[in-house]
């Protein structure tokens, strides 16, 4: 315990301390001093491609291409990252930022996923660059382990692992574990404020339904194609409802956002630091830009060229951050501080929707957690395929022995909270972050490279 409070306090904890006016101060963490230079180096090598090729994201999504048999298209790896990127965090994540940060931290948020959306574009292209045949599943797979392998394990060498790319897979396992976890207190929890339905009785019908999906050989994709549109939908016109019913406060709710964001008031207050770090590390930890996640799912993508998977990629960290983490964002502070006061996490989200839509609205944010964490487990088993076949070779035993342990972790979840294991996820996603980091700058030129092609190649013969 001492070793992983150590190694927590390492990736999570305040690495460095900057004070700054008004006796505040900007602690920033291991991770925080990874992740940002590199997005706003990505940003930069990309020639700002979250912004100039935004429309291009857009179209790419709504293109038709034909697949392979039992491969993915382009647009199911988004939707698969997409289920593991809009979870839990999105809703009691946002509440905890702004409780501790304020408005303010809804701003850097924003300014974390624009960042984000470059790492994500160069991990994705990567991952489709490297990809491999798939001989279980039918169609491809990927990720962060295969790029580690190819930097620092030679074409033709005997050696059939990277310690690295050991280090990243095993890391993803215990984190997607830990998730799961997580994931089970959650839905269980939701159920017995909203409905008092006992947790035993949800956590068993949890188990058995996501037992029934993950078990069988390609449920997973056809499930989340079903899922993530509907439920992200009725979150985001839920919200557009409930802000065009308080349409009036709207100048006053950005006013806020902003003059928090840099306001004199936090300043001298001494929250300042407070609200950057909030914003920053929830939208790290909502966006997964650079964790070496989605990854997983775009290698698994048939697309006519790696660096569409990017672009689609990096639209998903648009749509986590700036579209479901900000419909929670506004859920909130549309809401009387009054009303919140002394709450937190579930209650709180669940109190303000109260206010909005009445008893509707706490049934409805449970059963919008219940499809945003179902689905993350979902998805994270997907992501979990490639990892095991790379650390245990391509037999169907390991394969269905993570997933049983992932189930008997989710029951475990639905019954009782342990903080080891909440943390246990945290330390795992802060070590694929590093060993993912390790290989990806060095890797860039190759999907910078790649993107210049797309460029070049796709998009200028199109313009004529």
């Amino acid at each position: 315990m001492t070793i992983f409070n150590a190694i927590y306090n390492i990736l999570w904890g305040d690495l460095i301390t900057i004070p700054l006016p008004g006796g505040s101060s900007l602690g920033l963490s291991l991770l925080v001093l990874i992740l940002i230079p590199s997005g706003i180096y990505f940003t930069i090598r990309t020639r700002f491609l979250p912004f100039r090729l935004f429309p291009e994201m857009l179209r790419v999504t709504l293109e038709k291409n034909s697949v392979e048999k039992d491969a993915i298209s382009g647009i199911q790896a988004l939707i698969v990252s997409t289920a593991c990127r809009v979870g839990m965090g999105n809703l009691v994540g946002v509440v905890a930022a702004i409780s501790a940060g304020g408005a303010g931290a809804v701003f850097w948020m924003w300014v974390i996923a624009l960042l984000g959306s470059a790492t994500a574009f160069i991990e994705a292209t990567l991952a489709q660059l490297y990809k491999e045949k798939d001989p279980l599943y039918g169609g491809y797979r990927g990720g962060p382990a295969y790029y580690i392998h190819h930097l620092f394990i030679k074409d033709g060498s005997k050696r059939k692992h990277s310690v690295i790319a050991v280090l990243f897979a095993v890391s993803g396992l215990i984190c997607w574990c830990g998730i799961s976890q997580v994931i089970g207190n959650s839905i269980s929890s939701s159920f017995e404020n909203a409905f008092q339905i006992s947790p035993i009785y949800t956590t068993v019908v949890l188990v058995v339904i996501a037992a029934i999906i993950v078990l069988r050989k390609n449920a997973t994709v056809k499930v989340l194609d079903i899922i993530v549109p509907i439920m992200a939908a009725c979150y985001f016109f839920i919200t557009l409802f409930i802000i065009i019913k308080n349409a009036g406060q709207l100048p006053a709710v950005f006013q806020r956002i902003f003059m928090e964001a840099f306001g004199l008031r936090q300043v001298v207050a001494g929250g300042f630091g407070a609200v950057i770090m909030n914003g920053a590390k929830r939208g790290l930890f909502s966006n997964e830009a650079g964790s070496g996640s989605a990854p997983c799912a775009a290698a698994a993508a048939d697309i006519s060229h790696p660096a569409k998977e990017g672009l689609l990629q990096a639209l998903g960290v648009f749509i986590d951050t700036i579209l479901i983490c900000s419909c929670s964002a506004m859920i909130m502070l549309l809401t009387p501080t009054g009303l919140t006061n002394g709450l937190e996490g579930m209650d709180l989200l669940q109190s303000a929707m109260q206010y909005h839509l009445g008893e509707f609205g706490v049934i409805f944010i449970a059963v919008i957690l219940w499809l945003f964490s179902f689905s993350t487990f979902i998805g994270i088993l997907f992501y979990a395929r490639s990892n095991v076949a790379y650390l245990f070779g391509d037999n169907w035993i390991s394969q269905t022995l993570y997933k049983i342990l992932a189930l008997v972790m989710l029951f475990i979840g639905g019954l009782a909270a342990y903080q080891f294991v909440w943390d246990l996820g945290d330390v795992g996603v802060g070590l694929m972050t590093i060993f993912n980091m390790i290989a990806l700058i060095p890797l860039a030129p190759k999907a910078l490279h790649s993107l210049r092609d797309y460029e070049k190649n796709e998009m200028r013969k199109r313009r004529k």
